[in-house]
């Protein structure tokens, strides 16, 4: 509908005045019915009543006029007659006699203007009847009261008063008989202002309703006409708030179809290209996503000065690796080794991201993750990254079932393992690379350690090895046995590193022992008490056969009793010597 497609201002300023005209047709209206409510009453009023009135005066000037003769006739016949006071009755006489014809006139005209008029309706038919029952009534009075009259008056003249009496009985006669033809009219008359008065108070209730219903009519379609316009109005207003809440739960699928062309109209266009803005931002995000941790993209977007600007925080960082891949990828088509290495990544990527860990980036077969503000408190970094790597190694043992089945082969040409390397310190975070490509990422020592923890796994045939630092803030919650000092290029001096070996009283009495007797062996090492240390690291290997610490350090004792180290061994082993 046209209307539809007109600003809002428009809509209400013409419900506005659709309403104004609505109230303005039924006050003319009801204007025009009081006017012909008024002209009716104005005719009762002016024109029927006093008709009637007049008549009624005829009837009582006949009355006063006969009785104005009596007098007259009396004052003739008296013992002594008075000229003057005969003079004087005789002048009543005729003005009665004047009197009594104005009003029969009077009455006649205000007939004839009540016929006349064509404002009204009347019974005009019957009104003539009465203008004619008047004029013939008034003329045959007239012409018999003049004969009368002169023959009554010349009968006094000549004092005939016994004829005078007969004549007088005789206009006494015709006086009655006009009286009765008057009371006739008037009775007749007294109808028609009856009927006068019922055409008013019938236009009156006519008005009344008429008005009632024109305003009950203008009230509907006025009602009528503002719902129209106000539900297209209101109608795209609840589609956009319909809308704002699904954009508010996530959602952005949703699109709002309104078909007019107002401001509601234009603001409807612009959330729907809104809402496609923020579909593809999204799904910008989620193949960002793949790419980097989603809590780092949201965390770059509320504060993207940490990208430009870099931070200075302590994290712990872990590097995951897969011993034996380099085997097992060599007979591998393409497509085996990438339908492998995806599944893995996807099983030890779970854990982490349980666990509120960011994963950096995947390196080959390598995984590098870290934790730390503002994703995670700083005192539970090294408590969530050492239970992730105790989570990722229990996943080996499945894993080590599903690639066979994945690769469509009855075993693996080599067995996988994991090396998991953790370490906590000081880092910077920020967005690193060149103009063409950045990367968000952490570097320092702590990364550096990380790495170096993975790979020192080999030597010592562990899973997962930590820094001091971390075992530090683990302390008691997880058990942990230190394994050597490692001395890293680039630091100042040794630091102890430590192995994850279960949660926390979830080591078996074997495994426990293994911990007592190679902390033992361990102490004996670096206080050069080489034979305490073999019979204690011995005990470690009887209690836990194949333990590879314990193998290592027995085949260093071998060496230094073939050849002794320095005087300033301080018990560390220092990974650049090898």
């Amino acid at each position: 509908m046209p209307i539809f497609n007109q600003s809002i201002r428009r809509k209400i300023v013409g419900i506005a005045l659709g309403l104004i005209v609505l109230m303005l047709v039924t006050s003319i209206l009801s204007m025009v019915m009081s006017s012909q409510v008024g002209v009716l009453l104005d005719e009762l009023t002016n024109r029927y009543i006093p008709a009637y009135s007049h008549l009624a005066r005829a009837n009582v000037r006949s009355l006063e006029r006969a009785l104005a003769l009596r007098r007259m006739v009396m004052t003739r016949m008296g013992a002594q007659s008075d000229e003057e006071a005969y003079a004087a009755r005789l002048r009543d006489f005729e003005a009665l006699d004047r009197k009594f014809e104005e009003e029969a006139e009077t009455a006649r005209k205000l007939i004839n203007a009540i016929i006349d008029d064509p404002r009204t309706y009347s019974d005009n038919a019957a009104l003539g009847r009465i203008d004619v029952r008047i004029e013939t009534a008034v003329t045959e009075l007239r012409r018999d009261l003049d004969e009368g009259n002169a023959k009554l008056l010349k009968q006094i003249e000549a004092r005939d008063m016994a004829e005078a009496r007969a004549t007088l009985e005789h206009l006494d006669t015709q006086r009655n008989a006009f009286d009765q033809r008057v009371d006739a009219i008037r009775a007749e008359m007294l109808t028609q202002v009856f009927f006068s008065t019922s055409q008013v108070i019938s236009r009156q209730h006519q008005a009344i309703v008429i008005s009632g219903v024109v305003t009950l009519l203008a009230a509907i379609v006025g009602f009528a006409f503002a719902l129209l316009v106000s539900s297209g109005i209101t109608r795209p207003v609840r589609l956009l708030l319909a809308g704002a809440r699904e954009v508010e739960a996530g959602r952005f699928d949703k699109s709002i179809t309104v078909s007019t062309q107002d401001e509601i109209g234009e603001l409807a266009a612009a959330f729907n290209r809104m809402t496609e803005q923020l579909r593809h931002n999204e799904r910008i995000r989620e193949t960002f996503g793949r790419y980097i941790d989603p809590k780092v993209v949201q965390g770059l977007i509320d504060r993207p000065e940490v990208a430009i600007d870099g931070e200075r925080r302590v994290m712990t960082i872990m590097f995951c690796d897969m011993s034996g891949f380099t085997a097992m990828s060599e007979g591998m088509t393409p497509r085996g080794l990438v339908k492998v290495m995806n599944h893995y990544l996807t099983v030890m990527s779970a854990p982490v991201r349980s666990n509120r860990g960011i994963i950096d980036k995947y390196i080959g077969d390598a995984i590098m993750s870290y934790w730390g503000p503002p994703f995670v408190e700083e005192d539970e970094q090294a408590l969530l990254a050492a239970v992730a790597a105790i989570e990722m190694a229990d996943q080996v043992p499945a894993l080590q079932r599903q690639l066979p089945d994945l690769l469509g082969i009855r075993a693996m040409p080599a067995p996988c393992d994991l090396r998991i390397g953790i370490a906590t310190g000081e880092v910077l975070t920020g967005s690193i690379g060149s103009e063409l490509m950045m990367s968000f990422t952490v570097m320092g020592d702590a990364v550096n350690l990380a790495s170096r923890l993975e790979a020192v796994n080999k030597v010592y045939g562990t899973r997962i090895l930590i820094s001091q630092a971390t075992a530090e803030a683990i302390g008691s919650r997880l058990e942990l046995r230190e394994i050597d000092r490692l001395a890293v290029a680039g630091q100042s001096a040794p630091q102890a590193i430590y192995e994850v070996m279960a949660r926390a009283g979830a080591l078996t009495g074997a495994r426990d022992g293994l911990r007592a007797h190679y902390a033992e062996g361990l102490a004996a090492y670096r206080a050069r008490r080489f034979d305490e240390a073999r019979a204690a690291f011995s005990a470690a290997l009887e209690a836990v056969p194949g333990d590879g610490p314990s193998r290592i350090m027995l085949g260093r004792i071998a060496q230094f009793e073939a050849s002794p180290p320095d005087e300033g061994w301080d018990g560390a082993w220092r990974l650049d010597s090898k």
